[in-house]
């Protein structure tokens, strides 16, 4: 209902024609247009995810491009099982990326993940106390304005019931949209699908399902909201699996890489998860 709600406002409210200028100076009530409806959007996720007792997945991701080809980043995830109620997890990550040409680039990343036991914020003691090394590698394939992307990574977990491996493949699809703003567009959907595996029985451990829309409101910031869908293989499943997820992505420049990379900057890319 309140989606619903939502779009037919948004409709009425960008009836009235506008344009926009490469240089994102000469039309105010645009500037004006894009906060307010990503700021009514929000309030109708946060009334949907109350009645319906979603999760909040929170993302801060922070990468810093030195080069054409290198950069590095770091990322901070908070999930709790009940809409910003009942915390139960926690991660942060760091990694380095190395681009081998325009369509392929590796990464070998490193971070602490923890996970408590369910039936409030932080309950001990802990499910799993882990610190995990994942190489991976991301090829993309553009298609007119779509982008298809298929992501490789494999886990080296240090658990706190012992060493484990994990294998995860990620497809996903996205379209940018919008007037463009200094060469990029300002809106972008997305949707991807990712199986996780162990070399262990059953092998088949996770499916995750995310449906995002992204709003690029500078070439430095891009701010998602989406919906996560989450299915464990194992008998006593947990009781989320349902997450409203929220991101904050900023992406900095070496100034000469800024000057020199135009299309680097702006390619299109989905965002972790």
């Amino acid at each position: 209902m309140e989606f619903s709600l939502y779009f037919k406002t948004l409709k009425d409210y960008y009836r009235k024609p506008y344009t926009v200028s490469t240089q994102r100076q000469t039309n105010p009530s645009y500037e004006m247009k894009v906060p307010l409806s990503v700021i009514t959007l929000l309030l109708s996720i946060t009334a949907t995810a109350q009645n319906f007792d979603l999760g909040s997945w929170n993302i801060l991701n922070i990468k810093y491009t030195y080069s054409e080809k290198w950069s590095i980043f770091a990322e901070a995830q908070l999930r709790s099982l009940k809409f910003y109620n009942d915390f139960h997890y926690y991660e942060y990550k760091g990694g380095v990326n190395y681009k081998i040409e325009k369509n392929i680039k590796i990464t070998l990343g490193a971070g602490s993940y923890q996970t408590y036991k369910e039936g409030g914020d932080f309950v001990l003691p802990k499910n799993n106390n882990e610190f995990r090394v994942w190489p991976q590698i991301v090829l993309s394939q553009s298609i007119s304005k779509l982008k298809i992307e298929q992501r490789y990574r494999a886990e080296l977990r240090f658990t706190s019931s012992g060493y484990r491996n994990r294998f995860r493949y990620r497809l996903g699809v996205s379209y940018p949209f919008g007037k463009d703003l200094d060469g990029y567009k300002p809106f972008q959907i997305s949707a991807s699908n990712e199986l996780f595996f162990t070399d262990n029985e059953p092998y088949f451990e996770r499916n995750r399902a995310l449906v995002a829309f992204n709003y690029k409101p500078s070439m430095t910031v891009t701010l998602q909201v989406g919906y996560l869908h989450q299915f464990d293989y194992k008998i006593n499943d947990e009781t989320g699996r349902d997450f409203i997820q929220i991101g904050v992505f900023i992406e900095l420049y070496r100034k000469a890489t800024k000057n020199s990379h135009h299309d680097s900057i702006n390619e299109i890319e989905l965002k972790d998860n």
